[in-house]
């Protein structure tokens, strides 16, 4: 036996917040492929430490619809879709404004990390992964009390923090390297943008209909 899907249900059940920005990965990425000269589109839109220390800023943000490549792409947005979700709901439909501005906050704060980090250096980095970071540190605090957030001693917040900050050690040691084919993977901006999202979603959601609470 089987049972049909009602009518009324979407055939999507993520917020349309969290669909805009998978959209906007994966449609950035599908651009990039489609261009004539997808290095340039990298060179112009990623993030390198060089170009930021010579004023060149919006790199910090743009670095978000680049992408390395499908498998690179295609992992952000389910971790977009996975972790972009609570934190979408949280704020609600009328705060929609909120969720983005929190989103390109914690992924500028990611860029920013990763670029003092290594200051003047000419490498490139791309991918919204420091942003995608945020939500899943904002997400730590949101799983265990359904309209309120978890305190930051809460088994969940700390349990999370660790798992995440062990990935990214073994990342940082060149053990795990999904969706990255093969090259290096930025872990500072990870952890960057995790904090940023653990910290700043109290602040975010003060003025949000759900009432933040530690």
């Amino acid at each position: 036996m089987t049972r049909s899907r009602p009518a009324h249900e979407p055939l999507f059940n993520a917020p349309a917040t969290v669909l805009v920005v998978v959209a906007s990965i994966v449609g950035g990425y599908l651009l990039q492929s489609l261009s004539p000269d997808p290095d340039a589109v990298v060179s112009a839109l990623g993030l390198a430490p060089l170009q930021v220390a010579q004023g060149r800023l919006w790199g910090l943000l743009t670095v978000m619809v680049v992408h390395g490549g499908w498998a690179h792409a295609l992992l952000n947005a389910v971790g977009a879709l996975a972790f972009g979700t609570p934190v979408a709901r949280w704020f609600g439909r009328s705060q929609a404004w909120r969720f983005f501005a929190f989103y390109l906050v914690c992924g500028l704060l990611s860029s920013l990390g990763y670029v003092l980090l290594h200051w003047g250096r000419a490498d490139v980095l791309v991918g919204a992964s420091g942003a995608i970071s945020g939500l899943m540190g904002a997400t730590s605090r949101l799983i265990d009390r359904p309209g309120a957030l978890a305190p930051f001693r809460s088994r969940t917040v700390i349990g999370m923090a660790a798992a995440w900050g062990f990935i990214n050690l073994l990342m940082a040691l060149r053990w795990i390297d999904v969706g990255s084919g093969g090259a290096p993977i930025a872990w500072e901006a990870h952890l960057f943008g995790y904090a940023a999202g653990l910290l700043l979603i109290a602040p975010f959601s003060r003025r949000a209909p759900a009432v933040a609470s530690f």
